[in-house]
C-alpha cells in the first residue's frame, strides 16, 4: 500500500495525523516522520483543588504491612483527603472497618460499601471520589489538572476502559486497578438505582460497568490510567504521555516506579536526597 501510494515520488504527500508518530515533536528526527505527536498533560483550566478530591483506598489487613507503607513513602502526601478502608481497624495507619469481610476473588461487596460512605459521610462539597487498590500508584497532582475537563455536576465515571463481551451485547467498565474516577453525581444516581453486587466477591470493576450501562451512562475512557506496570507497556505507547497510575508490585520496586513515572519530575527529591531512576529498567 505504501508503494502505491508513493508512486516512486509522484504520490500524494502523507498527511501528518499526531496519533501515529512514535517520535516526540522535540526529537531531531521530526523532520524525517511522517507525523509527530506532543507530549502534554490534558488542561482544561484551573486544576481541581485537592479538597475537590476524595482518596479510597481499598486494603485488607495481610496487606498493611507491605502495601500501605508504599502509599506512605509516595502518593499519599499529594492526597488531602484519604482513607484507608479494610477488614480490620489498624489505628497506626489508620484503617477503617468496613464490616465487610475480604475476598480473595472480587471486592463488589467492599466496592460498594465505600460509595455508601462516601455519599453519607463526607462533605457535599466534595465533587470527586478516586477508589484505588494498595497497590496502586497514583499522581493525584496530575489528576487534578485531568480532572479540569470534566464536570462534576456530570455523572462522570472515568479511568482505563476495558469491555467484556462488546461484540454480543456486552458492556464497557473501568478497569479498578488502575483507579476508578466518579463524579458525586454518578454515585447518586447509582446508588438511587437498585443495581447492586450479584454477590460479595463479584469483580466489583465489572459490577459498576453493567450498571452504568444499564442507567445509560457511558463510562469515559482515558489512557492515562493503567492497570499493569510499565514495563508491561510498549516504550513507545508510554513515551507519547505523561501517566496518572499504574498498578501491581510484582517484580518491581514500588517508590522507585512512582519516583521515575508518576512525581512531578522523573529526579524527584526523597529523603532529603535527589534521585533519579532509569526509566528503561522500569
Amino acid at each position: 500500500i505504501a508503494l502505491y501510494i508513493w508512486q516512486k515520488g509522484e504520490g500524494p504527500h502523507l498527511t501528518p495525523v499526531p496519533e501515529f508518530c512514535t517520535d516526540d515533536v522535540n526529537s531531531y528526527k521530526v523532520d524525517h516522520c511522517a507525523t509527530t505527536f506532543s507530549n502534554f498533560l490534558p488542561l482544561c483550566g484551573e486544576p481541581v483543588n485537592k479538597e475537590d478530591v476524595f482518596v479510597a483506598v481499598k486494603t485488607c489487613r495481610k496487606f498493611h504491612g507491605d502495601r500501605i507503607p508504599v502509599v506512605k513513602q509516595t502518593w499519599e502526601r499529594e492526597a488531602a483527603l484519604i482513607e484507608y478502608y479494610s477488614d480490620f481497624a489498624d489505628v497506626s495507619i489508620p484503617t477503617i472497618d468496613l464490616g465487610v469481610p475480604n475476598t480473595d476473588r472480587g471486592h463488589c461487596g467492599k466496592t460498594f460499601a465505600i460509595l455508601e460512605r462516601f455519599l453519607n459521610h463526607t462533605s457535599p462539597r466534595t465533587p470527586w471520589l478516586v477508589v484505588v487498590d494498595d497497590d496502586t500508584l497514583i499522581s493525584i497532582f496530575r489528576l487534578q489538572k485531568l480532572l479540569s475537563c470534566y464536570d462534576p455536576n456530570e455523572p462522570v465515571f472515568l479511568g482505563e476502559r476495558y469491555g467484556y463481551g462488546l461484540g454480543t451485547g456486552g458492556y464497557s467498565y473501568i478497569t479498578g486497578g488502575g483507579g476508578m474516577v466518579f463524579s458525586r453525581t454518578a454515585v447518586q444516581k447509582l446508588l438511587a438505582s437498585k443495581c447492586r453486587c450479584y454477590s460479595m466477591d463479584a469483580p466489583d470493576d465489572m459490577v459498576l460497568g453493567m450498571c452504568f450501562s444499564g442507567l445509560g451512562i457511558p463510562i469515559t475512557h482515558s489512557p492515562l490510567f493503567h492497570q499493569a506496570r510499565p514495563m508491561d507497556y510498549p516504550k513507545d505507547y508510554l513515551s507519547h504521555q505523561i501517566p496518572v497510575s499504574f498498578h501491581k508490585h510484582w517484580n518491581i520496586d514500588p517508590v522507585k516506579v512512582y519516583f521515575t513515572w508518576l512525581a512531578p519530575s522523573t529526579e524527584e527529591s526523597h529523603n532529603g536526597k535527589k534521585v533519579g531512576y532509569n526509566r528503561e529498567d522500569l
